[in-house]
């Protein structure tokens, strides 16, 4: 986990929006062999107006809708950290327009020179998902309208217990 005070190295999967979703009117980019693409970016909660980075891209295909792609995030001055694990979502702009979507797979602090900076912390464990206990084999399966059943028979509100309104009889 990073928290984004200063550049960010990402790696991800970019998705382009058509231009019928509102992205570019010229489809995915085409990066320039000398140049990365550069835009605006922000990550969700976020907006544009309070959470808005610089972000440039490269090594993704030229064209294509879906691609990998590597980049560097910059926030702008005034903005607040912001968190950037793996698997958020960091909505590439146009201005304020958006027109693309970068799912971050890996981040890694920059140091001012550009450098990666190198933790030597180790990665916290992973929480343990595995179910303590199994389901009893006389419990009924979860499906919605047994669960609606079951909530709306054992219910007891105040309003249960008023009259009738004329309106309702």
């Amino acid at each position: 986990m990073v928290m984004m005070t200063g550049s960010l190295a990402v790696r991800g999967t970019v998705v382009w929006l058509t231009p019928q979703q509102g992205g570019r009117a010229s489809g995915p980019p085409e990066p320039d062999y000398d140049y990365d693409y550069t835009a605006t970016a922000y990550l969700p909660p976020r907006s544009t107006e309070d959470g808005q980075a610089g972000i440039a891209l490269r090594r993704f295909a030229p064209g294509a809708w879906r691609t990998p792609a590597e980049g560097i995030l910059v926030p702008s001055k005034g903005n607040r950290a912001q968190q950037v694990i793996p698997g958020c979502i960091v909505v590439i702009t146009e201005g304020i327009r958006p027109v693309g979507l970068l799912t971050v797979e890996e981040v890694h602090a920059l140091a001012p020179d550009g450098t990666q900076v190198i933790s030597s912390a180790e990665p916290a464990p992973l929480p343990d998902l595995t179910m303590t206990a199994p389901a009893s084999p006389t419990d009924p399966p979860y499906r919605h309208s047994t669960a609606a059943a079951r909530w709306t028979t054992t219910s007891e509100h105040a309003s249960d217990q008023a009259p009738l309104h004329a309106a309702e009889l």
